[in-house]
């Protein structure tokens, strides 16, 4: 898709009006037009409705895309539950209370689907050094192929989609990807949260 001209930077407005002749007289400076200011975040009553908004679409394409994904990948069944532990031991092995934790879920609801997991040979366990009483869940080979497929037939199936949006949508959508990503920092605990997701490579014996 060609590339779209992008806007001044503030920093280069604010350079452009840096420069104004300081012999310029007060009239003047006060005919000029006001500093264009950010938009005001929604309150109240409104901020509840753009919530409800944002929250059936984000609803919507996330079963539109499971839906479409199982239609085209009969093979992808695995609960998203299971996924989203998948990709939180992509990072680093971790005990079943630190899942529990990470994922805020009851730890018996976790020691359940990690027990599902270690009898498909996603995860397994393995000792953990700083208390031989306990063992910490870490992803096998096996794990790490299915998140890596789970990821791409995603990636795939999304690209299609955005093929079929016209210029100024896909646009759009691009913009607000960096604003998307803080807002899901946001609910997830704030900036020291890394984004969701993005299957490491398994390691090395």
């Amino acid at each position: 898709m060609p590339p779209h001209p992008q806007p001044p930077s503030p920093t280069a407005l604010t350079g452009q009006a840096a420069t104004a002749p300081e012999s310029e007289t007060p009239a003047t400076t006060a005919s000029a037009a006001p500093a264009a200011t950010p938009s005001a975040v929604p309150q109240g009553a409104r901020a509840i409705e753009e919530a409800q908004r944002l929250t059936d679409v984000v609803t919507r394409l996330r079963r539109a895309l499971r839906s479409s994904i199982r239609t085209d990948y009969p093979w992808e069944s695995l609960p998203m539950a299971q996924v989203e532990l998948l990709q939180t031991l992509a990072a680093a092995p971790l005990r079943v209370g630190e899942l529990a934790a990470r994922q805020r879920l009851a730890p018996n609801t976790v020691s359940g689907l990690v027990g599902k997991l270690l009898e498909a040979g996603f995860v397994d366990r393995q000792p953990d050094p700083g208390d031989r009483r306990t063992a910490r869940i870490a992803l096998t080979a096996a794990g790490y192929r299915q998140l890596a497929d789970w990821q791409h037939a995603h990636e795939c199936r999304i690209a299609g989609a955005l093929g079929t949006l016209d210029g100024p949508d896909y646009d759009a959508v691009m913009a607000a990807l960096p604003a998307l990503d803080r807002l899901a920092r946001s609910l997830a605990g704030g900036p020291g949260e890394g984004p969701v997701g993005a299957p490491g490579a398994p390691p090395t014996p």
